[in-house]
């Protein structure tokens, strides 16, 4: 098999709508730790690392620590929501999102963009968010 073919198989194999969503339901809109912290076990890789634009995270422990830090800033009812279907190829996948209060006015959004193998999220990488105020 050519080399070619075999990145065909693999980049297939990658549910990066699947994921992504997950990600962002499960970890970064979880405001309990301990259903945060089996997200990320089974979302992450052991050695993962999330990018922000103030710094970073390595491992899972870290991740949930640098979540907590995200959620606390934000009102309990804020969740984060997607703004499309995540899109990937090549272990890259990439996820619009937003957020605010239920049913409410968007007051922040951004991108993630992560690398992926074997169906989990090897690095996360969070760009510096929009905000939108009124």
């Amino acid at each position: 098999m050519s080399v070619t073919g075999r990145r065909k198989m693999i980049d297939q194999s990658i549910n990066y709508d699947g994921l992504m969503q997950a990600n962002l339901a499960r970890v970064f809109s979880e405001r309990d730790a301990s259903g945060r912290m089996r997200a990320i076990a089974e979302l992450y890789a052991d050695n993962a690392i999330l990018y922000e634009p103030d710094g970073s995270a390595t491992g899972h422990a870290a991740i949930s620590h640098a979540v907590e830090a995200l959620l606390s800033s934000l009102p309990p009812n804020f969740a984060f929501n997607a703004i499309g279907p995540a899109v990937g190829h090549h272990g890259m996948g990439r996820l619009r999102w937003r957020s605010g209060p239920p049913n409410g006015p968007t007051v922040v959004t951004g991108t993630d963009v992560a690398r992926i193998e074997g169906n989990r999220i090897q690095t996360l990488h969070r760009e510096r968010p929009a905000y939108h105020y009124r």
